[in-house]
């Protein structure tokens, strides 16, 4: 069975950098891809970026373009999203997510296994 743990959240200060990490267990050749989500209070959950298993396509928000990276680690039971330049509107629950669509994109409605999310939160 897929299981996904989010870790690395923290209280971070604008400008500064974090670096999650989504742990992923039972991962199957059902599965597409991997994306990271958020939600800030009163908003609706967005796609951040996402991660094509096979072929390593990448998608991101264009909020966060040229500021976040996604990547696979060499074991590929981990995937990572490093953040940097983080601004305040940044502050959110971070969410990884497994899909079994073959598009892997940005669209929370294709995405089935949700870890528990992990904080963060930006700000002086």
């Amino acid at each position: 069975q897929l299981q996904l743990v989010e870790s690395g959240g923290d209280l971070v200060q604008p400008g500064s950098s974090l670096r999650l990490a989504c742990s992923v267990t039972g991962f199957t050749s059902d599965y597409y891809g991997i994306g990271w989500f958020r939600q800030a209070p009163g908003k609706e959950r967005e796609g951040v970026a996402s991660m094509r298993w096979i072929g390593g396509r990448i998608r991101y928000a264009d909020s966060v373009k040229g500021r976040f990276t996604i990547s696979r680690g060499n074991a590929e039971d981990t995937v990572y999203l490093q953040m940097n330049n983080l601004e305040s509107d940044d502050t959110a629950v971070y969410y990884c997510a497994a899909t079994r669509s073959s598009l892997a994109n940005l669209n929370d409605l294709h995405y089935g296994t949700w870890g528990q999310g992990t904080q963060v939160t930006v700000s002086v």
